[in-house]
């Protein structure tokens, strides 16, 4: 990782300052580094000199490997969003291709801007409150409803180029931060369950065990069990290895259906620029368009210091090389993607599976953006991909992200309280921002309630009063 000893930047709180290494681009790092790592060795190729992999502690094959591993685990979401976004009246196979574009656009240029093994893609959760709550539930278009998600991706984009974004992140507690990270593991493990069939819904205790002698469960299993072995004995490409195995399975046991190999995109003109701007400027809409806004600001926010913070690039105030950049990166998607014709776009929590394989530099990102490029042209392939082949590499990130519970000051409750409701949270409300939200309201009810209100800085109070208004006034209706 380069730092600058020379340059620094002032951070917005008037505390220390910040290393300029976090603003700068790979190629900004290499132009002004110092003179002894400036200058690539002989023989070093265009990717050491773009992506920094020595110094990262990598190679150009283990990255291959972890964006190839990260788009497995969450390539399920270009057969998922349309279907989403299609009860809201939408073109399921032009949202198909747009869902494949935005994810490859947003995750190569967060390759190449920001150096960080970050994928991105449509948010769910966010597509399901646009098609059912803001579309179906309160009436309006389709259309309008999109153009609610541009002006909150809009407003994202304004506060990140005011550095508001950054200033948020880099004053969160790391009670708060260890939580995020934590909670986020939990809700990918939740997620690995659920996708392999060991956890499925209950109406009488919400949740219980499913049918454990099923073949999803069983390969399921059988992947999580080789992704823990093999790590274990230090095999660096254990997930990938374990999601070729259990596919491989599912189609012996005529599970898995081979459909052939390439067929056509079809046109995204029914979406593309169809959304009503000037419709959705409605005041009736002020509380959507703040809901998006705030929702993917944290829900991406949350992901970057979880994935960052597994992958060790990020410090103890939650800070990560070109934070400016990534975040930049992901706002502009967003908005982009609204135009396109999907949901807001956020930074992908299954990014940690290509963490846990070795992926440290945007090199992943890029492989993770192409695989989607052409995911539009081998469509039948990816779809071969059972969900329950990837649920094995979820549930192990869970297991990695969990560990930084340990990092808690247990034995203060106004540090313990925090952590655990905000990683609790996050898989049992099934939201990634509800947990945050749960966390910063928490945090600031412990330390007043003890008499510790000084340590209640001015960002975490604003936020969690943010997001009192969000419960009162958006979420009660």
């Amino acid at each position: 990782m380069v730092c600058h000893q020379l340059r620094v930047m002032p951070r917005m709180d008037g505390t220390d300052p910040v290393p300029a290494t976090y603003f700068t681009s790979p190629m900004e790092s290499n132009m002004n580094q110092a003179p002894q790592t400036a200058q690539p060795a002989p023989g070093q190729g265009w990717l050491e000199r773009l992506f920094a992999l020595k110094s990262h502690g990598t190679n150009a094959r283990t990255e291959l490997i972890a964006g190839v591993t990260t788009f497995l685990t969450m390539v399920y979401i270009v057969f998922v969003n349309p279907q989403i976004l299609s009860n809201a009246g939408m073109d399921t196979q032009a949202v198909f291709v747009t869902t494949c574009l935005i994810a490859g656009i947003g995750s190569i240029l967060m390759g190449l801007l920001a150096n960080l093994p970050i994928a991105l893609a449509p948010a769910m959760g966010l597509n399901a409150f646009f098609a059912f709550v803001v579309v179906a539930g309160m009436g309006y278009s389709w259309q309008v409803g999109m153009g609610t998600i541009f002006w909150g991706a809009l407003g994202l984009l304004i506060l990140t180029l005011l550095r508001v974004r950054y200033w948020l992140i880099a004053n969160i507690p790391l009670t708060l931060r260890v939580g995020i990270t934590a909670g986020i593991g939990l809700l990918i493990a939740l997620l690995g369950l659920h996708n392999a069939g060991i956890v499925v819904a209950s109406p009488a205790t919400m949740v219980t065990v499913g049918n454990l002698t099923s073949l999803p469960c069983l390969l399921g299993l059988l992947g999580f069990f080789l992704i823990c072995i093999f790590s274990a004995r230090g095999v660096h490409s254990a997930v990938l290895i374990a999601i070729v195995v259990t596919t491989a399975l599912g189609w012996l046991f005529g599970d898995v259906t081979f459909k052939g190999f390439v067929s056509l995109p079809p046109s995204i003109a029914p979406v593309f620029g169809q959304l009503d701007l000037m419709g959705s400027l409605d005041i009736g809409l002020a509380g959507i368009i703040f809901s998006f806004m705030l929702v993917n600001l944290f829900d991406s926010s949350g992901t970057l210091i979880g994935v960052t913070t597994r992958a060790k690039l990020a410090d103890e105030q939650g800070r990560f090389p070109r934070m400016k950049q990534a975040l930049v990166v992901d706002s502009v998607s967003s908005v982009g993607g609204a135009f396109m014709g999907t949901s807001s776009v956020t930074a992908y929590i299954e990014s940690s599976s290509g963490v846990a394989v070795g992926g440290r530099t945007g090199l992943t990102a890029i492989v993770v953006g192409v695989l989607f490029l052409l995911a539009i042209f081998f469509s039948p392939v990816a779809a071969m991909v059972p969900a329950y082949a990837a649920a094995g590499a979820l549930i192990y990130v869970g297991v990695l992200m969990c560990s930084e519970l340990t990092r808690v000051k247990w034995e203060d409750l106004t540090e313990a309280v925090p952590a655990f409701m905000t990683a609790v949270m996050m898989p049992f409300s099934f939201s990634i921002t509800e947990g945050i939200a749960v966390g910063f309201i928490s945090y600031c009810v412990m330390k007043a309630g003890t008499g510790r209100w000084r340590e209640i800085n001015p960002c975490v109070l604003v936020v969690a009063l943010l997001f009192v208004l969000k419960f009162v006034w958006v979420d009660s209706h």
